[in-house]
């Protein structure tokens, strides 16, 4: 394993040598939000391939993050913020020339208030996202903070409350087709009397429980025309049969995993440090060595571990995983920072104002 810095410096990591070379022939970086440390960490090879390029960047709690062509959108504590990503300006950025290959600038912000979003992805008409304290999947387009779409049956009005802690999302043929959420209860909180194994994945259009007694399934995704989720209750990574209703283990982890993406051949799993003093924690089954945040990259043909990043400072729980296809220097820019208004762009033309031509 190598390390990112000699001292322990913010965000320091240790991971497999590999994984540089590994990222520059997939020509990808990844993309993970972590609402504990309120950043979107960006992590790129670098050119040598022996070491890992890591740009952190401030948001408020960011949770659900989704991409679509070169379109970015991400959820966050109260809003919903929709980035373009340039790579014209990425190259002439003011703070480091020549440096990036692509710059997620943000052009939309949606106040949704507090609602506690989780999974976000663009449909073909428009952003749906999953409201975790409505307890419904929602389309944000700033008419309303939200607009209701659907809730599972056993979710008797949309009000708040987090009744039973909907979480995950998959959008297929441009539409919401699949939830996860801890349980199926219609009480404040109550999904919380069974945590550990009173989570459901459902089928959308059918309103109807596909699977049941999951322990806490995260991160549903399609990948070769299958879904695939985790239980990150039980270190699980799982494949789903539709038809029979049942599942295959495909790895058992000691670890919290949530925050799943694929790229080629190959799966990313996010991984989050146990809670200290958690009561919901203190419930689950791993052992000492669980205790770890970081990713571990799965080989998906011969479901052999191939690499793993492992925070060492910083980051201990993750909630999203995104591989940046195309992508091996990426750079994104938030709204706290000025920097983001001297960019300006043109359906013909980019360009960087001055700060004094701004003023």
């Amino acid at each position: 394993m190598n390390n990112v810095s000699a001292s322990v410096a913010p965000f320091s990591a240790r991971y497999s040598p590999q994984v540089p070379e590994l990222l520059n022939k997939l020509n990808c970086s990844i993309a993970l939000s972590t609402y504990q440390a309120g950043k979107i960490v960006l992590i790129s090879p670098h050119p040598d391939n022996e070491r890992l390029v890591t740009l952190p960047r401030s948001f408020i709690k960011p949770m659900g993050i989704a991409v679509k062509e070169d379109k970015m959108v991400v959820s966050l504590k109260d809003e919903v913020i929709v980035f373009q990503n340039s790579r014209q300006l990425a190259t002439h950025y003011p703070n480091k020339q020549n440096t990036y290959d692509s710059l997620w600038l943000p052009r939309t912000t949606y106040y949704t208030g507090l609602v506690d979003m989780h999974d976000i992805a663009f449909g073909d008409d428009g952003i749906y996202a999953v409201n975790t304290s409505f307890s419904c999947i929602c389309k944000i387009d700033g008419e309303y903070n939200f607009t209701p779409i659907w809730k599972p049956y056993f979710i008797k009005d949309i009000t708040p409350g987090d009744l039973c802690h909907l979480n995950g999302m998959v959008i297929l043929d441009g539409k919401p087709k699949y939830v996860t959420a801890l349980g199926t209860t219609n009480t404040p909180q109550g999904w919380k009397e069974n945590i550990i194994s009173g989570g459901v994945l459902m089928d959308v259009d059918k309103n109807e429980i596909i699977l049941n007694n999951l322990a806490m399934p995260h991160s549903p995704k399609m990948y070769n025309n299958d879904l695939y989720l985790l239980t990150s209750a039980s270190g699980e990574f799982i494949k789903v049969d539709l038809e029979n209703k049942s599942y295959q283990t495909l790895k058992k982890f000691d670890g919290f995993c949530r925050g799943l993406s694929f790229h080629g051949d190959f799966a990313f799993i996010g991984f989050s440090k146990l809670r200290k003093n958690s009561s919901t924690f203190a419930k689950l089954s791993f052992s000492d060595k669980a205790n770890f945040s970081g990713i571990k990259i799965i080989h998906m043909p011969t479901n052999a571990e191939v690499g793993e990043i492992i925070y060492e400072t910083s980051v201990d729980e993750i909630y999203e995983v995104i591989v940046l296809e195309n992508m091996i220097r990426p750079n994104i820019l938030n709204t706290k920072d000025d920097i983001h208004k001297y960019s300006l762009a043109t359906p013909d033309t980019t360009y960087w104002a001055r700060k004094e031509e701004s003023q």
